[in-house]
């Protein structure tokens, strides 16, 4: 990685003399150049003066600063720049340290990583570095760089310090007429607004990715092998009206994988970024627990089939042994009672009739002896 700026960090007494690398990388974006429908050709830019029409050379080329509603263009030479006082041209003065939010993000311009610039430098640098990281804090400073002074904000980031220039207070936009005026808004809109923001889940950074990108690359390719180019999937134009709570609820299911089988979605006002794998997740879980159900409903059925079986015989012998029985309204239960009382009532009888034949007997054999005995005293006597 080539450094693009020297310099080092004024930490009270402390100097900690670092090198300056850019932290991102942008010529991985798409870009086009300019070309000549007509052949082909790519467009060239020249510069070319004003008054005489000519091309200049870039060794001509120099600066000049043109006052704002004033036509007048001053030269500006790079030996009248190094005598202004700029005391941060080498060197970022750390002028206090605060908590991070208290830093807009507006005000973020360009991210720069810094390296200790020598040994002498590791063992502040690695000091500055702890004490970011301890205290929870970012330094805000000065520095000039490309012949310009701007605010510098440093933190501690996967073990080195990175540098954020930032763009000065008077530099940002105010949002008067951006904003709505006050919107009134009810207690469940917020409450699934903030369930919603709770069923996305976490972010990974592993799937981000230029889409657009991807598909400008694939149409070049198809364009170089001579193959048709697909074409590009229609898509929703124009703001649709939709009930707020309704695309809330729908967006809180789809995200919880709620989603009914069979219903189609409908385009909501927010598209979570994992959430298709959310859904997909839980309507696999909403197939298991139907499959499972279905499978408990079949043994059920043939644990109870043979219970059934069983017990079918039993029913069917009462209705034998009263199939005799007079048929009254109640139909088979009333001559199932019938018989019942009937054979009941029989018993009763051959009871009754064991008894009275047992009594006489008794009787009998009591009189019979009686009558032996009046006859033994008769003949005694």
């Amino acid at each position: 990685m080539r450094s693009i700026w020297n310099g080092s960090i004024s930490f009270g007494l402390v100097t900690i003399p670092v090198k300056t690398y850019s932290a991102t990388d942008r010529t991985s974006s798409v870009s086009f150049v300019r070309i000549h429908e007509k052949d082909g050709a790519q467009i060239q830019y020249r510069k070319i003066c004003e008054l005489d029409g000519e091309e200049v050379p870039n060794e001509e080329v120099g600066k000049g600063y043109q006052a704002p509603g004033d036509d007048a263009i001053v030269p500006i030479t790079d030996e009248d720049l190094s005598r202004l006082p700029m005391p941060t041209a080498k060197t970022l003065s750390i002028l206090s340290f605060v908590d991070p939010d208290q830093i807009d993000p507006l005000q973020m311009d360009k991210a720069y990583y810094l390296g200790p610039n020598g040994a002498a430098a590791t063992k502040p640098y690695a000091l500055l570095r702890e004490a970011l990281e301890d205290h929870r804090k970012v330094a805000l400073g000065k520095v000039a760089m490309r012949g310009r002074e701007s605010l510098a904000m440093l933190r501690a980031h996967n073990g080195a310090i990175v540098m954020h220039t930032l763009l000065w207070p008077d530099q940002l936009r105010p949002v008067t007429g951006v904003a709505p005026d006050e919107v009134e808004l009810r207690e469940n809109e917020l409450t699934l607004a903030e369930t919603l923001m709770d069923s996305l889940g976490e972010l990974d950074p592993a799937e981000l990715h230029d889409d657009y990108r991807e598909a400008v690359e694939e149409l070049v390719a198809a364009k170089l092998e001579g193959e048709p180019v697909a074409p590009a999937a229609s898509g929703t134009s124009g703001a649709q009206v939709i009930d707020l709570t309704a695309a809330l609820e729908k967006s809180v299911r789809a995200a919880r994988g709620g989603r009914e089988a069979g219903t189609e979605a409908e385009p909501a006002s927010v598209t979570p970024i994992r959430g298709r794998k959310t859904a997909k997740k839980g309507e696999a879980e909403q197939g298991a627990a139907k499959k499972s159900g279905a499978a408990g409903k079949k043994a059920a059925a043939k644990k109870t089939a043979p219970a059934t079986a069983k017990k079918a015989p039993a029913k069917k012998a009462p209705a034998k042994k009263t199939a005799a029985a007079p048929k009254a309204a109640g139909g088979r239960a009333k001559g199932t009672s019938t018989a019942k009382k009937t054979a009941a009532a029989g018993t009763s009888k051959k009871t009754a009739s064991k008894t009275t034949a047992k009594t006489s007997t008794a009787e009998k054999s009591t009189a019979k002896k009686t009558a032996a005995r009046k006859t033994s005293k008769r003949s005694s006597a």
